[in-house]
């Protein structure tokens, strides 16, 4: 598949978005085009990324009907025990959910936005839903509108969020206020809530840092800077997105900085009795729907 065909091209003024509803409805890019200056705000897909037809080498993607990892696939919900694939392997976990995974269907198309949808059957995931992806572009600001609705005849549980990959320069800096960070175990799985480092209150430098960790209390704003750039970019969500997951691995040009409505092994943990885990539930017919801007400046 080449980009051409892959991605719809959306544009406002200086601002691009590329989206490729096949690949798992992710976004390609995300720029600005002003002047002789190209300022990227995600990391963008290469041709060759276009063509490996995978969302985790694009710049961000849906995570939907849950975030994050499902320890061993397994969990409870209902009286029912239900058993997912493991869709990352080595990972011995289910990843992300469906979304990032399938085929998104155009309903909506403009020059400056896009809808895309995605119905998803019951199977192993028992429980039928359609999730929803609006784009809205304009010169200073992207919207991205995320919902879910139950189709099925059942309560299901669920959980949403985006996971945008950002560049990662030496002198990069991500400011956000949470109120404690998940530890975890050697299968990056949460073990027990520990102080966030406070650095990241006043602006963690994520070329320095390696960390794959959820945040809880998180504000639903944050600030990612890039002073060799003479950039920045807030991050704003909407709730149910009270949840931060930071993932900055060694050695890569780029960090992820990952709003969410819940976090990791949330259906497991809440099945144990935690009441803070961020799991929420959609009745037959019932929706959810919210939204992250992405709202750039540079000098």
């Amino acid at each position: 598949m080449s980009q051409s065909t892959a991605v719809i091209d959306l544009h406002a003024g200086r601002a691009r978005l590329g989206v490729a509803p096949a690949i798992g409805g992710s976004i390609a890019h995300y720029r600005w085009v002003d002047g002789e200056r190209t300022l990227d705000w995600l990391r963008p897909a290469a041709d060759a990324d276009i063509a490996a037809g995978t969302a985790d080498r694009l710049a961000c993607f849906p995570l939907v009907p849950f975030s994050n990892r499902i320890r061993a696939g397994r969990f409870t919900f209902g009286g029912r025990a239900i058993q997912l694939p493991l869709n990352r392997w080595p990972q011995p976990h289910a990843v992300h959910g469906h979304g990032w995974q399938a085929a998104w269907n155009v309903v909506e198309r403009a020059e400056d936005g896009l809808a895309i949808e995605y119905l998803h059957p019951a199977g192993a995931w028992p429980f039928t839903y359609l999730a929803r992806q609006v784009f809205a572009l304009d010169d200073a600001e992207l919207r991205v509108t995320l919902a879910i609705e139950n189709r099925g005849g059942e309560t299901m549980p669920v959980g949403v969020g985006l996971h945008p990959y950002f560049p990662r320069t030496p002198r990069c800096r991500l400011s956000a206020q949470v109120a404690a960070m998940w530890a975890t175990d050697a299968e990056v799985m949460p073990t027990t809530l520990v102080d966030a480092d406070p650095n990241l209150a006043t602006g963690l430098p994520v070329a320095a840092t390696v960390l794959d960790n959820g945040f809880t209390g998180w504000q639903r704003h944050a600030v990612i800077d890039w002073p060799e750039r003479r950039a920045a970019l807030a991050l704003d969500a909407d709730s149910p997105l009270g949840f931060l997951v930071v993932y900055s691995p060694a050695g890569e040009n780029f960090f992820c900085a990952e709003p969410v409505s819940h976090c990791t092994d949330a259906f497991n943990l809440a099945a144990q009795g935690r009441t803070d885990t961020g799991m929420l539930t959609l009745a037959p017919g019932a929706s959810l729907e919210t939204a992250v801007r992405f709202r750039p400046r540079a000098g």
